[in-house]
């Protein structure tokens, strides 16, 4: 992948530091890592980019407070990548930060329509990992023709249902 981010294993262990919730817990790392999977699938199939899909994997849950309501953790989740990136931490253009930033504020409240395809492979990463929480991602709360594939939400419903990464940081 063109724009993978070579050291992910790094970023993660630094954003892990700045964390509120258990590593382990339903909004942990092992759901970081089916997102970002869901995301690389999804963006290769829509043409997107991976650079922001990885990043808003590990982002957009990680300043969370709670595993219930907590209505600011995707707005706290972009601060702490405008942080990083200010240290230089992550490497994104501007347009990209833009993006990310989106995605971060708006996926639990922003609807089925973001202005950007690779806001929308960040939205439909996340939701295709519902099953974690007894959820069945539903289709039509999905953006991309791929994430509604009906393989796809299968597949990734299994995935999520198993929480085969729950715990880890495999990178």
């Amino acid at each position: 992948m063109a724009n993978s981010i070579a050291n992910y294993g790094d970023l993660i262990h630094a954003i892990m530091a700045r964390g509120f919730l258990s590593h382990h817990g339903i909004h942990g790392t092992g759901h970081w890592m089916r997102v970002r999977r869901n995301g690389l699938l999804l963006a290769e199939a829509e043409g997107a980019n991976s650079r922001v899909i990885e990043l808003f994997a590990v982002f957009h849950d990680s300043q969370r407070r709670n595993d219930n309501h907590d209505p600011e953790h995707g707005k706290r989740g972009a601060a702490l990548a405008f942080e990083f990136r200010q240290q230089g931490l992550i490497d994104v253009s501007d347009a990209e930060f833009a993006e990310l930033e989106e995605a971060c504020c708006d996926h639990t409240n922003g609807g089925n329509a973001p202005a950007s395809l690779n806001v929308a492979v960040c939205w439909d990463a996340d939701r295709l990992d519902l099953g974690r929480v007894g959820i069945t991602p539903d289709p039509s709360y999905l953006c991309t023709e791929a994430a509604k594939d009906f393989d796809m939400l299968n597949w990734a419903y299994e995935q999520s249902v198993a929480r085969l990464t729950k715990g880890s940081v495999s990178v």
